[in-house]
């Protein structure tokens, strides 16, 4: 049994937990439900209309400010006094790592919470971290990072046909371009370079409700960092772990058979086990001494099956929750926090393809319709299903439907993925689903 010992207080009380969630991914409600099941008090800091106010159980809701996220957090934490806080975000990560460095009375917390601060600057850089990743002789899809639209044009010359080019601080598929030639190269960095402009930011506060909206302007005043990244083409496949102090608690890696594009979030995944998405996990986790949740984006190259690792999530993925025969990460930190061994599941999902709910739902998805496909739905909390059925709360707003009337929503496509199955060695090809979304960044999951 690993004893953490991460709570000061006697073993028999209940662990509290804080939530914090600055977007509208149903993630943070489903990672909510299982604290709570594992026996855990929750508390929630996110916005108004989030799905974590439909999750029964939640002890305290605090509102997540659009004017003051950061002040807001800052305030929630203080109250609260949670025994570990859970960022459910990348902002919500960055505003952590923000008020470690300006708040001293914090910091114990912080760190029992996400880490110790030598990693805070190399999980905020995908450069850095994929630098990091080479030392210790993992697998790397090489990245340079470029400032200026000159030395993006220089760097894509040099490298592959097709390159990824990715602006820090985003998730989900969002700020992330393939191109293919140094005009796209061109106009992808303008595009990026306007993302982190003033008017973006103004829009995504008023239309999107983005509460991390202007703090995040003002974080990338000048510029964000962007990297260019080869393109290598394969399967997605990512691995998310619950850890303290640099150990593993417990680990869960898939690869997805339909996503949010080509770039973004995955819609169904199988479970798969694999050494290499496994020992990078070890060895980042043990490096960067990484506590709570982080998941680890790879490319499985096709034709070798070779792991490339991507980037790194640093905070907890979609795949905390799922209950598998060997329990759910939620309920590893649990035990970790109570000292006991990892609960398993009374219900457990036997099936190895699992498909999200509401996404592979409200992205059409064939492949989550076919037999033996596990479909996720939280049936056990009834006011969250119906509030995930209907369209992200921003997006119900008379802004939003205004905004929509001049400037039409983009198509987009859910991707269905060539897999080489580990018992067979062909590839299985699907083929692509078309919707219309209205914003993406708000149905966006990883």
């Amino acid at each position: 049994m690993f004893n953490a010992d991460i709570l000061t207080n006697t073993p028999d009380k209940r662990p509290f937990l804080l939530l914090v969630a600055g977007n509208w991914w149903p993630l943070a409600a489903r990672m909510a439900a299982a604290f709570i099941e594992h026996g855990c008090d929750v508390a929630a800091l996110c916005p108004p209309g989030h799905p974590l106010r439909h999750v029964h159980g939640v002890r305290q809701i605090r509102t997540l400010h659009r004017l003051a996220s950061r002040r807001s957090l800052e305030k929630a934490l203080r109250r609260l006094r949670p025994d570990m806080v859970v960022p459910c975000d990348d902002c919500s990560v960055a505003q952590l790592h923000e008020l470690h460095r300006q708040c001293p009375h914090l910091r114990a917390l912080i760190e029992r919470s996400i880490g110790e601060p030598q990693g805070f600057e190399v999980v905020q850089s995908r450069s850095k971290l994929l630098e990091i990743a080479r030392e210790l002789g993992i697998r790397v899809a090489g990245a340079c990072e470029v400032t200026s639209e000159a030395q993006a044009i220089e760097s894509y010359a040099r490298g592959t046909p097709t390159a990824l080019l990715k602006l820090d601080g985003t998730s989900g598929g969002e700020g992330v371009a393939i191109v293919r030639s140094a005009a796209e190269v061109a106009a992808a960095f303008r595009r990026m370079k306007a993302r982190a402009g003033l008017p973006v930011a103004v829009k995504r506060l008023l239309i999107n409700r983005d509460p991390t909206a202007l703090w995040s302007w003002s974080r990338w005043r000048v510029q964000p960092p962007l990297t260019l990244q080869p393109f290598v083409s394969g399967t997605p496949a990512n691995i998310m772990v619950a850890c303290f102090r640099g150990e593993i608690l417990a680990e869960l890696s898939v690869q997805a058979l339909s996503s949010q594009g080509p770039t973004g979030a995955s819609l169904v995944v199988q479970v798969i086990q694999n050494r290499q998405l496994s020992r990078a996990a070890h060895l980042l986790a043990k490096r960067l001494c990484i506590s709570g949740f982080f998941g680890l984006d790879f490319i499985l190259e096709q034709g070798t099956g070779a792991e490339y690792l991507i980037e790194m999530n640093p905070r907890c993925t979609q795949l905390g929750h799922l209950k598998l025969p060997q329990g759910d990460l939620a309920g590893a930190l649990c035990a970790a926090l109570l000292t006991r061994e990892r609960p398993r599941p009374k219900r457990p999902i036997l099936d190895d393809t699992i498909a999200f709910f509401p996404q592979a739902l409200t992205w059409d998805v064939q492949t989550a319709f076919v037999e033996g496909v596990h479909h996720d739905v939280p049936w056990e909390q009834r006011r969250l299903v119906k509030a995930l059925l209907q369209a992200p709360w921003p997006e119900r707003q008379w802004t939003a439907r205004l905004y929509h009337l001049f400037r039409r929503p983009k198509v987009l496509r859910a991707t269905d993925t060539p897999i080489c199955r580990p018992d067979e060695n062909k590839l299985l090809a699907h083929a692509p689903a078309a919707r219309v979304h209205p914003d993406r960044h708000a149905a966006s999951v990883r």
